[in-house]
């Protein structure tokens, strides 16, 4: 459903989340002051991510389906961008949230992992699961841990400089 939509333009997802990368780190120091604005969004990011993935599409199948392959990474590969894309934000915001990004990443490769599981094993959602989308989304994962670590870095950088 999300390629036909990326279709008309393809470059878009890429260009999202090169805006991302640049911005996120800006809007991370503003948001570490609001915890409870912080927390409010990395929740509705959570939601978002889980109901773009569990969301039922189609039939439900009668069979565990699994398709094992590496993602098609390119400037206009929409899809897979979009997965990155996915797991950005959400990431990016529990790392600022708990002050640990690295294990806000880890949690999220392995919130991946459970989604892709729940995607091959629940018939009824009618999805299947793709070891590509895991990568994608791990890879999300990660920058939006590196982009809540370097938040944290200019965050800190600040309280130094003031004393």
């Amino acid at each position: 459903m999300l390629s036909t939509l990326l279709v008309p333009v393809p470059w878009l997802p890429f260009a999202v989340l090169v805006a991302l990368v640049v911005v996120a780190p800006f809007v991370g120091v503003l948001l570490a002051r609001a915890p409870r604005t912080t927390t409010v969004l990395a929740v509705l990011a959570l939601v978002a991510v889980l109901g773009a993935t569990l969301y039922p599409e189609g039939t439900p199948s009668a069979a565990v389906r699994c398709s094992v392959e590496l993602p098609y990474l390119a400037p206009t590969a929409s899809e897979s961008i979009a997965n990155v894309l996915l797991f950005v934000p959400a990431v990016f915001l529990a790392g600022l949230r708990t002050a640990r990004p690295l294990l806000t990443a880890a949690a999220g490769i392995g919130l991946s992992a459970g989604i892709e599981a729940a995607q091959a094993f629940v018939l009824g959602i009618g999805r299947a699961c793709d070891t590509s989308d895991l990568v994608t989304n791990a890879i999300g994962a990660v920058i939006g841990g590196l982009l809540a670590a370097a938040a944290l870095g200019l965050v800190r950088r600040r309280a130094t400089r003031r004393r």
